[in-house]
């Protein structure tokens, strides 16, 4: 039901555990693999490493920011699309720079810490998809004042970067 409903567009946003589960896979430290959802093209393999801190990325919704505390490490696969390229941070391992996925209009990623408060830009875009899947037109959706949104991202920005 859930990968019927991305395929019709509705939005989703999924922190920390619920984007592992939403990957192919969850490898534990011991076991067997934990089988996953398979919306985004990854794959989480435990680690005894947390990676705790403040993230910047680069995204296609601009700098988003937030607070990470994991150790799963996740792997995007060649078709993967990353929510964005660590500025600061971890992200999805530690490694490779990158830092969630999206698929369609979902999102999975690691970014903790009040992420739609700190970007609002974000949080506008995913009830501008809630309310074009639910209408199924265009929505245009009325500005508001987002003067102290606004600092308050850039403020957060610039300290975690």
């Amino acid at each position: 039901m859930l990968k019927i409903e991305i395929e019709r567009g509705v939005p989703l946003l999924s922190i920390c555990g619920g984007y592992q589960l939403l990957g192919e896979y969850y490898k534990p430290h011991n076991g067997s693999k934990l089988e996953g959802v398979g919306l985004f093209p990854a794959y989480t393999l435990a680690s005894y490493d947390r990676m705790i801190g403040n993230i910047v990325i680069e995204s296609m919704f601009g700098k988003l920011v937030g607070f990470e505390n994991h150790s799963g490490k996740t792997h995007l696969k060649k078709n993967a699309i990353p929510l964005g390229m660590i500025k600061k941070g971890f992200g999805n391992n530690g490694k490779d720079k990158t830092e969630g996925c999206i698929y369609k209009n979902a999102i999975g990623c690691y970014m903790h810490g009040s992420l739609l408060p700190k970007n609002p830009h974000l949080a506008d875009w995913l009830l501008k998809k809630a309310l074009e899947t639910k209408y199924g037109r265009e929505i245009k959706l009325k500005s508001l004042d987002d003067t102290l949104e606004s600092q308050t991202h850039n403020a957060a920005v610039k300290r975690f970067s």
